[in-house]
């Protein structure tokens, strides 16, 4: 079996979507902890060695390096023949939901939830505009899982692995109480963390914590 080593944080939901991924699929990783806060994906000799695009996370796969989340888990749902699409139709809504969501809510959210808890005077006027489009696109999951169980209809896949990675951080955080204002994200989530193995990014992704100044 392939041997995996994963650089991470903690506070980041693309790194746990990895690690969520191999976790329910059975499969180990080494964790590499990367000090993000402290600015070392910034550097020259960061990106020259580990990932030219300067972000987290990076998946070692038998010492090969590879980058960008959503390819990442497309490649690992096809080598485990676990949660992808079965039919065309469902391959295609699979990749629907999961381009929407590196677009929009994993975009906006992860942006938004880092100037709001883990930076020191976030621009009030930034993260008015950032929350003002997150309610528009939680809006938008909210009505789809009020009539599918996941993403794409009966089953998981990794567009609800992608989507549910940033959502399912605490509400001090993200700054949503989703069980009062979106109660179908909320069940959904619940779903979500029945699955068997499934663990919360805290606790699949030790290491030193940034501190939340939203607390």
């Amino acid at each position: 079996m392939p041997a995996y080593r994963l650089h991470y944080f903690p506070e980041s939901g693309n790194s746990y979507k990895l690690a969520l991924m191999l976790t329910l699929c059975g499969e180990r990783f080494e964790g590499v902890w990367t000090d993000f806060a402290g600015g070392v994906t910034r550097t020259a000799e960061w990106r020259k060695t580990v990932n030219e695009m300067g972000e987290i996370p990076v998946l070692e796969v038998d010492g090969v390096r590879k980058t960008q989340t959503a390819p990442i888990l497309l490649a690992l749902a096809e080598q485990y023949g676990r949660f992808g699409g079965e039919t065309a139709d469902e391959k295609f809504e699979l990749l629907r939901w999961l381009f929407w969501d590196n677009h929009k809510l994993t975009g906006y959210m992860a942006t938004y939830r880092f100037m709001r808890s883990f930076t020191q005077n976030g621009d009030p006027q930034v993260l008015k505009h950032f929350r003002r489009r997150l309610d528009d696109f939680l809006g938008i999951l909210e009505q789809h899982l009020q009539h599918n169980a996941f993403a794409i209809g009966k089953k998981p896949t990794i567009a609800d692995i992608s989507m549910m990675a940033y959502l399912h951080y605490p509400s001090d955080e993200h700054g949503y109480e989703f069980a009062q204002s979106h109660p179908a994200i909320h069940a959904w989530l619940g779903r979500m963390a029945e699955l068997p193995g499934w663990k919360s990014a805290y606790d699949l992704l030790p290491g030193k914590r940034m501190t939340n100044y939203a607390k």
